[in-house]
């Protein structure tokens, strides 16, 4: 039976990605590798902690003793790479642990796996020829855009935030151990993603928690600012056919097509709530505009079109239909 291991299993993505991966695939065993900083919460997985096939490490990406020790002992057949620092408001005030994590902890992989997979550049050792990594990343690599157009993967990279400068660092460092080593690697560029288990400061959850708690429900600057909405698992169905199916050394864009701006998703929020969980007066009551972060991007959206049109992907979930699901799970968590 096959090994793989993903790192940052105990974050929004990868802890929806993990069980969802194990029931998928009976022939794999998973290793999860997560530092458990503020954003890895182990109880994210209770649901297959006793599942015979999963394997829970806490440690660090950027250890290279501890990742050498895992591929020795497990034998790794594959890599997916979700571990990474993600918040843009914390980028900005502290830039350094993103540039360890997302830069350097990359590296590490990258280059452990190639060594422990590969004689020399090009030539893989017997029994590794179909290893595989595959390294998750963000649209946010690409800038911000006007009005109209979309994201591709041949758009230019441009990042705005240490956040996504150090991603953007990651994901060439990726493409060199491809076009130097011959690493069987593929990337995915994803945009923004929201549902179950995501962390409390992300703008979703805080919108709902923050109504919940009858507190004001901060908006950044006047709340023009768009993003295209990815549902979770509709992300996870993407990242399973890339890493299966996916073109050695190409990247993939995962879009939802479903661009909203903040104040949008703010009042349909609290639309929702006045529904499912009224209370007196309606939850708009309670939105405000707070001071707009440094250097934030006005709009990001991806054409989807590649991953569409070479494996057959497709986003199942309407952000109208994901908002639906996402707030009857957070209501469950917050009561």
């Amino acid at each position: 039976m096959q090994t793989i291991l993903i790192t940052g299993g105990a974050g929004f993505i990868g802890a929806n990605f993990i069980p969802y991966f194990l029931e998928n695939n009976k022939e794999i065993k998973v290793v999860n590798l997560d530092l458990l900083t503020y954003a890895g919460d182990s109880t994210n997985l209770l649901e297959i902690e006793k599942n015979a096939r999963y394997t829970f490490i806490e440690g660090d990406i950027c250890d290279r003793n501890l990742v050498e020790e895992l591929f020795k002992k497990h034998n790794f057949g594959g890599v997916i790479h979700f571990a990474a620092e993600s918040h843009v408001d914390n980028s900005i005030t502290n830039p350094d642990a993103f540039v360890k994590t997302n830069i350097f902890g990359t590296f590490n992989l990258l280059d452990v796996a190639k060594n422990f997979w590969m004689e020399s550049p090009n030539v893989y050792k017997k029994g590794f020829i179909n290893c595989r990594f595959h390294h998750i990343s963000t649209d946010e690599v690409y800038g911000t855009l006007g009005e109209t157009g979309l994201f591709t993967e041949e758009t230019p990279y441009a990042p705005n935030s240490p956040y996504s400068a150090s991603k953007a660092s990651s994901d060439f460092m990726v493409r060199s151990y491809f076009h130097t080593y011959g690493l069987n690697v593929v990337t995915t560029n994803c945009s923004n993603n929201y549902g179950p288990k995501q962390h409390d400061e992300k703008l979703i959850p805080t919108i709902i928690r923050k109504a919940t708690l009858g507190e004001n429900i901060p908006i950044y600057g006047d709340g023009k600012n768009i993003r295209d909405w990815l549902f979770v698992r509709d992300h996870c169905t993407g990242i399973e056919l890339v890493y299966k199916k996916g073109k050695l050394g190409e990247t993939y864009n995962i879009g939802g097509k479903n661009e909203r701006d903040n104040l949008y998703i703010a009042n349909k929020i609290c639309a929702i709530l006045d529904v499912i969980h009224p209370k007196e007066k309606s939850y708009t009551d309670q939105i405000s505009f707070v001071k707009d972060r440094p250097g934030h991007d006005f709009r990001y959206a991806i054409d989807a079109s590649k991953i569409e049109n070479e494996l057959g992907w497709q986003a199942n979930e309407s952000f109208e239909t994901g908002i639906q699901k996402t707030i009857e799970w957070y209501l469950k968590k917050y009561k």
